[in-house]
């Protein structure tokens, strides 16, 4: 593969490895001295009230970052319950915090939740955005004055341009400075990834540095709280240290900063007190677990026990708490949780057992048992990795799986060794996880599932890790071939060997099961046959632009069953649906996902083109950003007539037509093969006299074989064909359209409104309840400072484009048959990939880039 085809992702992976990989090389020179025992000690000497204040500052950390969120809905002016937000705000952050990448990473959980109760997606777009420069505002500010008063000073083993942090001290609060000058005199707005923000005025600005410093402070209090009282050191210089630590551990993209913020923690702390480095690793392990496991699995256990009350008399109340999104937000969660559980038990077999526990287990099991239940630990460990994936993705054999694999890590870690602590985590994460059955609805094999570059990265992360601590740990034990088969109570480092080997076999296993497996096929036009099977599908489907498949220049993907399909167009890496699955509601969620899986094994992008709301988030469990193209114009038919003041003009464009001799007829799809040379011949000219040549993908083309497939609606004047237009039938008698509509140069003037009228009529009269007029491209986009670039341009287009299209004009002609006007979006990968795919989609329209500079 050249080097321009490689992904972003894929080198940030690589980095990340790297990075992690320098980590722990660091922790491994500066512990040379240690051993495994001093940290242990340490947590046997953690007094409680240490503990209890480390506590107490998470709590009061997590309280600030809700403050984010409020700010930045009283910034752009919404009004939502604080515990509303505290509730969106804790699932969020607990989530992100833990991988390390605070506040985008949990912005699919915050936005979904926030989407429930009623703000849109410019809205949810404008509080994270506010959210994540009040992030950075805190550090800046605080940081600042940290390396200001107690500058720490930079280890020469970095390589930086500076012996000391004063000089960035100082220009931070210069950067805070201007902050606050600006929104005493910044008028205009700054513009972000084509997000256009307003700089807040003064109060609201001191309230964001306020906020962010607190919630900064609050997080480095509990390190510091948890620090033995022997290490002298003062607060305002542990802030710096744990400032641009933490800082290393967000720029390196580690999940969590594992190992970064580690290393750099010890190379920049003083070691005064004897066993200093070993003390700060442990303290650090306990900041962990305070201050990211707990409030995860609190926010997991909640989730899940919104489930089991679900059901009950209360159901109503919480649904409204939720929004009716818990279900976007529950996997997500449950799928970081099981993670953790794995982690947790590879942590465990790779680290020495209490020997008291194991004397006193001596007594119940016999050794054998105690043996296999540890080489069994690490193996669900390794097990609980991967089927996190599958969780992830909604997958109903991982979440079996994955209920099996809990309880027996539950089992298995008292069998081992009494490791209640690690027993009582695990049955947390399976509480959690049990009532949650019903998000987990795909039956796909958990074999046929790609593992994307970050899920990858994430499990070669704790399996490194893992080997590194067990060698740590047991770096006093003399390594040799018969240490391999020592059984022994006390035996811990050959358990260790024989459990991570496994574990490593396992996983190595599973890596070359995916890289082995048989490439993706390349996507070919659809046969006949296929296509005859889609016509089948579409004739049941109620929306109509299910006959798009019939033009055969797209892809058609089918479900297992064969009762629902995609349809979907290439061009270079974008991957284009046209819409969403057509077929039965209940197999259009597992198709999006399959349509996801067969892109990611082709290493493109996934795009969903003309979409409605109604399944927005699916496309967004998928990652992929919503951009709205427009309203689609659908006329309600019961009742349809053109009497009424209302349709004054209508009806004397019908009744003109009509008494120029214009007629109307429906000509069912076997009658239209001996009218073919008259209607191909109107279409040619009607080319020829537009000076356009075809479209396709979204739009319908002259093709024979095509227009055989469907009614046509056509009008005559004095018996010969003037206009036609190929009819598309939805099923359930929805709604009806039309694909193709072509008339002759001399055509009746209004014969266009009159074949409308006609069509709207005959499909009243055939029980039809809705007649699609199709999408007014760019229309409703908003023009606000605040919208989003592509909706300002779009806007913009739809405003002042006259020259190259008659956008306004559509609009205004769809209008005068009074429709109901429903948004269209895309659902694509955001950032750079957005105007590629947005040109890709322009050339499969345009059957080729040639076509999109063409008429």
């Amino acid at each position: 593969m050249k080097l321009k085809d490689i992904q972003l992702s894929k080198l940030t992976s690589l980095l990340s490895l790297f990075f992690f990989g320098l980590a722990l090389w660091l922790l491994r020179r500066e512990l040379a001295g240690f051993r495994y025992k001093d940290i242990i000690l340490f947590f046997h000497n953690l007094p409680a009230h240490r503990v209890t204040m480390a506590l107490a500052f998470t709590a009061l950390s997590y309280l600030a970052l809700t403050c984010y969120d409020a700010l930045a809905l009283r910034y752009i002016g919404k009004r939502i319950h604080y515990w509303k937000v505290a509730l969106a705000s804790f699932a969020g952050y607990a989530f992100s915090n833990t991988l390390g990448l605070p506040l985008f990473t949990g912005t699919p959980l915050r936005a979904r939740l926030y989407s429930g109760w009623g703000m849109t997606a410019i809205d949810i777009t404008r509080v994270v955005l506010f959210s994540y420069i009040t992030f950075w505002l805190g550090f800046i500010g605080l940081s600042g004055a940290a390396f200001l008063l107690e500058p720490i000073a930079v280890p020469a083993l970095l390589h930086l341009p500076m012996a000391s942090a004063r000089p960035v001290g100082i220009l931070f609060l210069s950067l805070i400075a201007a902050f606050l000058v600006a929104s005493f005199v910044r008028k205009r707005p700054f513009v972000f990834k084509g997000l256009e923000f307003s700089v807040p005025r003064p109060p609201m600005a001191a309230a964001q540095i306020a906020v962010a410093s607190l919630d900064w402070a609050f997080a480095a209090t509990v390190l510091y709280a948890l620090l033995p009282s022997s290490w002298h050191i003062t607060y305002v210089h542990f802030l710096g240290i744990f400032l641009f630590a933490q800082v290393a551990g967000l720029l390196s993209h580690v999940p969590g900063g594992l190992g970064v913020f580690e290393s750099m923690m010890v190379l920049l702390m003083p070691p005064e007190p004897p066993r200093g480095e070993a003390d700060l690793l442990a303290a650090m392990v306990a900041f962990r677990g305070v201050y990211y496991l707990l409030p995860l699995l609190i926010a997991a256990v909640s989730l899940g026990a919104h489930e089991v009350v679900r059901r009950r008399e209360q159901v109503g109340k919480i649904a409204r708490i939720f929004g009716g999104r818990a279900p976007d937000v529950v996997p997500q969660i449950l799928a970081v949780t099981t993670f953790l559980g794995g982690a947790i038990l590879l942590i465990s077999g790779a680290t020495p057992e209490v020997h008291s526990r194991l004397s006193w287990l001596n007594d119940i099991l016999p050794l054998p048992i105690i043996e296999f239940s540890h080489f069994l630990g690490s193996l669900a460990g390794v097990a609980l990795l991967f089927l996190a994936i599958g969780l992830q993705r909604r997958l109903d054999a991982a979440y079996q799986l994955t209920l099996v694999m809990l309880g027996g890590g539950i089992v298995l870690s008292l069998a081992k060794g009494l490791d209640w602590e690690e027993a009582l985590i695990l049955s947390l994460m399976l509480a959690a996880l049990a009532p949650c059955h019903r998000y987990f609805y795909r039956k796909t094999s958990l074999t046929s599932e790609p593992f994307t570059p970050g899920w990858s990265v994430a499990i070669i992360i704790v399996i490194l890790g893992t080997l590194w601590l067990g060698f740590f740990a047991y770096k006093h034990v003399d390594y040799s071939r018969e240490l391999w088969w020592r059984f022994s109570l006390f035996g811990n480092a050959p358990r260790f060997l024989r459990a991570s080997v496994a574990a490593v076999a396992v996983a190595l296993g599973v890596a070359l099961r995916h890289l082995l497996r048989p490439a993706a096929p390349e996507p070919e036009p659809p046969t006949e046959e296929e296509i005859d099977h889609a016509a089948r599908i579409a004739a049941a489907s109620p929306r109509t632009y299910a006959y798009l498949a019939l033009l055969g220049d797209k892809e058609l993907l089918f479900n297992e069953t064969g009762t629902a399909y995609v349809m979907f167009g290439v061009e270079r890496r974008s991957w284009v649906s046209m819409g969403g699955p057509v077929g039965p509601e209940k197999e259009r969620a597992e198709l999006v996902w399959k349509f996801r899986e067969l892109v990611d094994r082709h290493d493109g992008w996934t795009c969903f083109y003309q979409v409605s709301e109604r399944m927005l988030h699916l496309y967004v469990d998928l990652g992929l950003t919503l951009i709205k193209l427009g309203e689609e114009a659908r006329v309600p038919l019961t009742g349809f007539t053109i009497e009424g003041r209302n349709r004054k003009k209508l009806r004397h464009a019908w009744r003109r037509a009509g008494e120029e001799g214009c007629t109307f007829e429906v000509i069912p799809a076997e009658e239209i093969p001996a009218l073919m040379p008259d209607i191909e011949r109107i279409s040619d000219d009607w080319l020829r006299t537009k000076n356009t040549r075809e479209k396709g993908f979204s739009l319908g083309f002259f093709d024979q074989g095509y227009l055989k497939r469907l009614p046509l609606a056509l009008v005559r004047k004095e018996g010969r064909i003037v206009a036609f237009a190929n009819l598309w039938p939805g099923g359930e008698q929805e709604e009806i359209s039309i694909d193709l509509m072509r008339h002759v140069v001399d055509a009746p003037l209004g014969v266009m409104d009159y074949l409308f009228i006609e069509l709207m009529l005959y499909g009243s009269q055939q029980g039809y309840r809705w007649f699609n007029l199709g999408m007014a491209p760019f229309a409703g986009l908003e023009a606000r400072s605040i919208a989003p670039m592509w909706s300002r341009l779009g806007s913009m287009v739809y405003r002042h484009g006259e020259h190259f299209y008659n956008f306004q004009g559509l609009r205004a002609y769809k209008d005068k048959f009074d429709p109901v006007w429903e948004p269209r979006y895309l659902a694509c990968p955001g950032g750079l990939a957005f105007p590629l795919v947005l040109a890709d989609i322009a050339a499969l329209i345009g059957r080729g880039f040639r076509g999109v500079v063409a008429k």
